[in-house]
């Protein structure tokens, strides 16, 4: 569990095609996923507007691309967001298939 920029609890679930993030118990996003052949392509991520500016597409895309990596599964960023966000961190460069 982590906490937004207004201190408030988040939580980060992972389902068969995303993972999702919510905020006190209220779903604020998601980001896709397609596993096949030891690879997880990110397709597309997105948070509701009322949610915008908390920090959530960070926290989410953190947790889903470290459940990546503890899966064993090389990422495939196809979604902008999952690019920048890989960009600015590059402790996942090693998974990241370019």
């Amino acid at each position: 569990m982590a906490t937004d920029k207004t201190g408030a609890t988040t939580t980060v679930t992972q389902e068969a095609d995303r993972f999702t993030i919510s905020v006190d118990g209220t779903v604020a996003g998601f980001t896709e996923i397609d596993d096949r052949d030891g690879t997880r392509t990110f397709p597309h991520t997105e948070v509701d507007d009322a949610f915008q500016g908390r920090g959530l597409a960070s926290i989410l895309i953190g947790e889903a691309l470290q459940q990546t990596r503890d899966a064993g599964l090389k990422i495939v960023p196809v979604c902008s967001m999952v690019k920048n966000y890989i960009e600015k961190h590059p402790e996942f460069d090693d998974v990241a298939a370019t």
